[in-house]
């Protein structure tokens, strides 16, 4: 009792009232938070109890949800005409016994994963994010009040996502930017104007990609899957990496895939052979250059994380999931005669949305054709 008396929770009779200093707030989807203005932090669980809350219910009828110029939110009571800062919901909050689910599978939505969490102060871009994968993941953050940037090869695609996402929440902040990967002057201009944007950067998602294409060289006269998949991300890092590094904590998030394991990049004296990466077109196998692709991302992100984790920046390379479904084969008919076949079985970036939405996932996938659609990995 002394060290509860120190702290100054023993002054009061109501157990769940709060301490001096103290204040309770609410995320945009309503997750219960507390601020300590005395030590300056916030945490989940209530100071005195321990405990995790939710807000109950929707907005009172009149109330809406909004973001000041600082991005901090406020609640707008347009019958009383008042503005807050305090969630109106709070007045009915129900205990959270588990804030998220204890395991998750190929049913467990991108929404589901960042529940709770608040990335109103985050900065995010993410390559080909107008569908698949990257529309899952750019909307995902925007909904949770991530200033989210679409770096595409097809603008007006891009800006057609944008307008996808502010249509479930005007206030998300999304906007669209051409970067096609199969140019680096293109890369090289992406960068520059993202910098001349003045913005931090907290999380890059490098995701776009191809496989099964037919041969063909990049302007820069280099095999486009290699290019695409992993040449280009490896030069956008380099050069938003003095950005990354002022925005520490921040990260990088190299999509790669379960298929880098079958290849190499040895020749037959087991030395690396690095005319593997851009093969001429005699020498060529789709998959094969797809895989090395990924396996070049696997290598890079290790490599990453070891030279700039001391400055705050972390890598990290994932695969997404075993068949998981989108438009990204659609060059090769075959491949994409097996995974209609397999769709009804495998995982979907729009399943859990198309329960609520309708078609409105196959409707993505259908028009993510091109560089920037999702993967199948």
């Amino acid at each position: 009792m002394a060290a509860l008396k120190y702290a100054g929770m023993d002054d009061t009779d109501s157990e769940d009232e709060l301490p001096p200093g103290w204040e309770e707030r609410s995320t945009k989807d309503g997750w219960v938070y507390y601020a300590s203005h005395d030590e300056m932090k916030t945490q989940w669980e209530h100071p005195k109890t321990g405990k995790k809350k939710r807000c109950a219910g929707d907005l009172p009828y009149g109330w809406e949800q909004e973001t000041d110029e600082k991005g901090q939110i406020i609640y707008v009571d347009h019958i009383n005409k008042r503005t807050t800062y305090f969630d109106p919901r709070q007045a009915f909050t129900v205990e959270d016994v588990v804030v998220k689910p204890k395991r998750y599978d190929g049913n467990t939505s991108a929404l589901e994963i960042l529940q709770g969490r608040d990335f109103s102060d985050k900065v995010v871009v993410i390559t080909g994010g107008n569908s698949g994968v990257g529309f899952e993941t750019a909307r995902t953050f925007a909904l949770h009040g991530a200033h989210v940037i679409l770096a595409c090869r097809n603008l007006s695609r891009a800006i057609k996502a944008s307008s996808l996402i502010q249509q479930e929440w005007h206030r998300a902040r999304v906007e669209a930017m051409m970067c096609d990967l199969a140019s680096l002057r293109s890369v090289r201009e992406f960068a520059e104007s993202f910098k001349a944007k003045k913005l931090p950067l907290h999380i890059l998602v490098c995701n776009a990609g191809v496989c099964t294409q037919p041969w063909s060289l990049t302007e820069d006269g280099l095999e486009s899957t290699f290019q695409i998949c992993h040449l280009g991300h490896f030069l956008l890092v380099q050069c938003l990496q003095d950005v990354l590094r002022s925005s520490a904590p921040s990260r990088v998030v190299v999509v790669s895939s379960e298929s880098h394991r079958f290849t190499d990049l040895l020749d037959t004296c087991g030395k690396v052979d690095l005319s593997m990466l851009s093969p001429p077109k005699k020498e060529y196998w789709s998959m094969l250059a797809y895989n090395r692709a990924k396996l070049c991302n696997v290598l890079f992100s290790h490599e990453l994380n070891r030279r700039l984790s001391p400055h705050g920046v972390t890598s990290n390379a994932l695969h997404p999931g075993n068949l998981m479904y989108t438009s990204i084969h659609q060059s090769w008919w075959l491949m994409t005669f097996l995974f209609t076949l397999a769709r009804p079985f495998t995982k979907s970036m729009g399943r859990a949305e198309r329960k609520k939405d309708g078609e409105r996932g196959d409707l993505l996938s259908a028009e993510g054709s091109g560089r920037e659609s999702g993967f199948h990995r």
